[in-house]
C-alpha cells in the first residue's frame, strides 16, 4: 500500500467518514494545506501521548485528575452518569450543571458484548456510595441501548438506597408539534410537569 492509500485508510477510521470522504480529505491536505498536515500529525501524537482517562470519573484528562473532579466549589451532592467525554462536554457547555460526573465509556449492549462489568457499574456503584452523594443523574442517551443502561444502573443504585434520577425528555425549543416524532410527544406528554 502507498502513502496516498495508507493516508485514505487512516481517515476512514474516524467515525462517519467514508471511502470518498476520506479520498477528498487527503486530496485537499496534499493539494492545499500541506502545513495542517503537519500541525494535525503533532496534534494527534501530543494527544495520543498525553491525553489519558481521570481516574476519578473517566472523562479525558492531561491530569491524574481532571479539572472538573479537582473543582471543590462543585456541587458535591450531585453526580451526573453521562456515556461519553463528549456528552459530558455538552452538558457543560449548557452552564446550568454544577456538579460531578462520571463517564460511562459505553453503554450496555448485550450484541456487542458488552455488559455493566465493561461499563464500569461497579465503579459507579461506588463512587456513587461516597458520602455527600444525594442524587445520581442518569443522562445517558435516549437510544435503546441508553434507555437499557439508565433502568440497569436506576436498579443498582435504588437497591443501594441511593436516588437516581433520568433526564427529562420531551419536544424540543422551538419546534411545532406536527413535525416532532409521535415517540417524543408520548414521553412530553407522561413526563408533563
Amino acid at each position: 500500500m502507498n502513502a496516498l492509500e495508507t493516508l485514505i485508510e487512516a481517515l476512514k477510521r474516524l467515525p462517519g467518514v467514508g471511502q470518498k470522504s476520506a479520498q477528498r480529505m487527503a486530496y485537499h491536505l496534499l493539494q492545499h494545506d500541506r502545513l495542517a498536515m503537519g500541525r494535525l500529525a503533532a496534534a494527534l501524537t501530543a494527544a495520543g501521548e498525553h491525553i489519558n482517562h481521570c481516574q476519578r470519573c473517566h472523562t479525558f484528562s492531561e491530569t491524574p485528575i481532571c479539572s472538573v473532579c479537582a473543582d471543590a466549589e462543585r456541587d458535591a451532592r450531585l453526580l451526573c452518569v453521562v456515556e461519553t467525554p463528549a456528552d459530558q462536554a455538552a452538558l457543560e457547555r449548557t452552564a446550568s450543571y454544577r456538579g460531578y460526573y462520571f463517564v460511562l465509556l459505553g453503554r450496555l449492549s448485550p450484541l456487542d458484548g458488552v455488559g455493566t462489568r465493561e461499563i464500569g457499574a461497579a465503579e459507579l456503584l461506588e463512587r456513587a456510595s461516597e458520602a455527600g452523594v444525594e442524587e445520581v443523574i442518569l443522562a445517558t442517551s435516549f437510544t435503546a441501548e441508553g434507555e437499557a443502561t439508565a433502568h440497569v444502573l436506576s436498579e443498582a443504585l435504588r437497591a443501594r438506597g441511593i436516588k437516581a434520577t433520568r433526564l427529562a425528555r420531551g419536544v424540543p425549543m422551538g419546534s411545532e408539534l406536527e413535525y416532532v416524532d409521535l415517540g417524543t410527544i408520548a414521553h412530553a406528554l407522561t413526563d408533563r410537569r
